[in-house]
């Protein structure tokens, strides 16, 4: 699930993304500000579910997949978009 918070006198959004995979170890996003090769680090909550909060840039798109115990690339189903890549896959699409 991705969470928006708009500020009127701030030029970016705070993003939260938060996700659930069963015996998910470690969760990281990739691709965001087309950056696939530095992750954000997930924090992992009581009930078992992952958190990451990211500041990103108003009136941005953004893809990104979430990356499973370092071997597990997932899309998220409840993001903006879906598009597909070059892997012959989806990637989820944030819009902000």
């Amino acid at each position: 699930m991705v969470t928006k918070t708009y500020y009127k006198t701030k030029d970016y959004c705070k993003v939260k993304f938060s996700f659930q995979v069963e015996n998910a170890e470690t969760i990281e996003i990739l691709g965001l500000n087309s950056n696939w090769e530095e992750s954000v680090i997930m924090s992992r909550k009581k009930d078992g579910s992952f958190s990451a909060d990211v500041n990103l840039p108003k009136d941005s798109t953004h893809e990104f997949k979430y990356l499973v115990n370092a071997t597990e690339w997932i899309s998220d189903p409840e993001a903006d978009n879906q598009l597909p890549n070059i892997y012959g896959g989806t990637n989820s699409v944030v819009v902000i």
